[in-house]
């Protein structure tokens, strides 16, 4: 039975089950090696049985005695096998073939089998929270290893069902599912894997869990990835469907008929709602040239006079003002130029869109969908939306936190190394910085982190990474995470589709997930092209041609 946790301040030994207590031995735990040569606190080798070694990833455990409040105890650490070595002097890459061949007839076999394990540590509790110590003595040569119990692993990556997000299971260990900390959230999360990886599934499974808790999402969506989240995997309406508002441009060519999807708002502006300096800003009249940017506001202030007017009105009235002449008729004229590339944003429509009690409500999951605009227009509206939402929460005018997702985040934030600015980056880069204090919370979604403006990269905290294969990318994320080591770099280009390195305070410790299934449909998904070639031959009554006599290929 295990002693009575010990405590001096407020830090005492989690309560592990019977494995945590036993001073002598480890009754329950399977031995899979010693630990050999050289170890140090955070790295050790161990020498494992040929037959049945632990593969890589898989968790070990080493009994220390560790001071824990200030008194000697004896914990068990959690490690993760980290390369796994085959090793022989025998069997030389100086011999050639037949000699191993009649070594092997002899049966001459050295080989000796050796595991790298990082040691992740040992459970403690603190103010009534479970937290993660890291040892401070290493495992003398000798040491047994044992394989870790599924419950102490569970331990590591769980929280209380308020607490976390179930993101999926060990990629060791299919049986021991993991949870994400919800305040692991509060610095801002960046989803990151090069495409088809699954990054947008993997955040449709994060939404998943954040309306299960009640969040209250924006999700920027420029290619009605996440469009369904309101039907299940056979598309019928779940139990948030009527959570889920998806909010549309009426000039949107789309990428789903409003027909196919739930709760669809309009999603516009009254361009006689702009201020004149707005105008300015979106046709990017710089701030010195005050006399143009005078000119804006003169024919505004003209127009407001007569009622409402579009962009078409405000051209005019300008064109109106440049046949004048002189300085102001110049001015009217340079202001006339930049405003005509206005017609480029087809947001424009006979209302606006209320943010606050529209697109921000308590508990729901607003998607912005983006898709059929082109890039100034999408560029425009997230401009507009993250400033009101940032502008509410700083105001005390909505009182609850707010999640916003922003997938190819790349686009809207660009490298200062580009040469292409956009209206977005400010408030962006403004809500990675601050947003945290206000209660607004980034996750940002890109599969290009060598192209996003890496101070908002640098501000995520904790990282979900997918496969990444491009070496900028790589280098990318590696100086943007302080917790991403060199080891589990070397992993990302290894990955399966719908496997990820978490790093960061979304877990305890770093880990390596499958992610699970989604219950929601993905509106993202790639295209079955072998069903729909083969709906197509159907349609059209083709038969394919095969190969043999007759074939194409056979007469070449």
């Amino acid at each position: 039975m295990a002693d009575a946790p010990s405590a001096v301040g407020s830090l005492q030994l989690a309560p592990h089950r019977a494995w945590g207590a036993d001073r002598g031995r480890a009754p329950g735990l399977k031995q899979v090696g010693r630990v050999v040569e050289e170890a140090r606190p955070e790295l050790f080798v161990f020498a494992a049985s040929k037959a049945d070694y632990p593969p890589k990833y898989e968790y070990v455990v080493v009994r220390s005695t560790e001071p824990v409040g200030g008194r000697e105890r004896e914990v068990l650490v959690l490690c993760q096998v980290r390369g796994v070595v085959s090793r022989s002097s025998a069997y030389s890459s100086r011999l050639d073939l037949e000699t191993l061949e009649r070594m092997h007839q002899a049966g001459i076999d050295d080989a000796n089998l050796l595991c790298v394990a990082r040691t992740l540590g040992f459970l403690a509790e603190e103010d009534g929270r479970e937290v993660v110590l890291m040892p401070r003595r290493t495992f003398p040569p000798g040491t047994p290893v044992y394989l870790a119990p599924d419950e102490l692993v569970r331990e590591f990556f769980s929280y209380p069902p308020d607490e976390g997000l179930y993101i999926g299971t060990l990629v060791s260990r299919s049986s021991v599912p993991v949870y994400l900390s919800v305040n692991g959230f509060r610095r801002h999360v960046a989803v990151i894997a090069q495409t088809g990886a699954g990054k947008s599934y993997t955040v449709g499974v994060i939404l998943e869990e954040l309306m299960r808790l009640g969040a209250t999402a924006v999700v920027i969506d420029p290619h009605a990835d996440y469009v369904f989240l309101s039907r299940d995997r056979d598309m019928r309406r779940n139990e948030y469907a009527d959570r889920v508002v998806v909010f549309r441009n009426p000039n949107s060519s789309g990428r789903y008929d409003p027909e196919q999807l739930d709760n669809v708002r309009e999603l516009t502006v009254k361009f006689s709602e702009l201020p004149p300096e707005t105008v300015a800003e979106i046709a990017e009249i710089p701030e010195k040239w005050v006399n143009v940017r005078g000119a804006v506001a003169k024919a505004v202030e003209e127009l407001r006079k007569r009622g409402d007017y579009g962009l078409d009105e405000l051209l005019e009235r300008l064109r109106e003002m440049s046949n004048r002449g002189g300085k102001e008729g110049q001015s009217a004229e340079r202001a006339y130029n930049h405003l005509l590339k206005l017609r480029r944003f087809r947001v424009f429509g006979g209302a606006t869109t209320p943010v606050k009690d529209g697109i921000l409500r308590p508990g729901q999951v607003s998607v912005l969908d983006l898709s059929g605009l082109n890039d100034a227009s999408q560029d425009y509206i997230v401009s507009w939306v993250l400033e009101e939402v940032f502008r509410l929460r700083y105001a005390g005018e909505f009182p609850w936190p707010v999640f916003v997702v922003i997938e190819e985040a790349h686009r809207f934030a660009p490298s200062r190394q580009q040469e292409r600015r956009t209206m977005s980056a400010p408030i962006i880069r403004t809500i990675a910085s601050e947003g945290r204090k206000f209660g607004v919370f980034l996750i940002v979604v890109t599969q290009r982190p060598s192209r996003i403006d890496s101070d908002v990269l640098s501000q995520c905290n904790s990282q979900i990474i997918l496969r990444i294969t491009n070496p900028y990318d790589q280098r990318a994320v590696a100086e943007a995470s302080e917790r991403l080591g060199e080891e589990l770099m070397e992993d990302l280009p290894g990955l399966n589709v719908g496997e990820a390195v978490i790093v960061g305070e979304l877990t305890r410790v770093p880990v390596i997930v499958r992610v699970r299934r989604r219950l929601t449909a993905e509106g993202g998904a790639d295209i079955d092209l072998v069903g729909e070639l083969r709906r197509a031959r159907e349609a059209l009554s083709l038969a394919p041609r095969r190969y043999g006599a007759g074939s194409l290929i056979s007469e070449v």
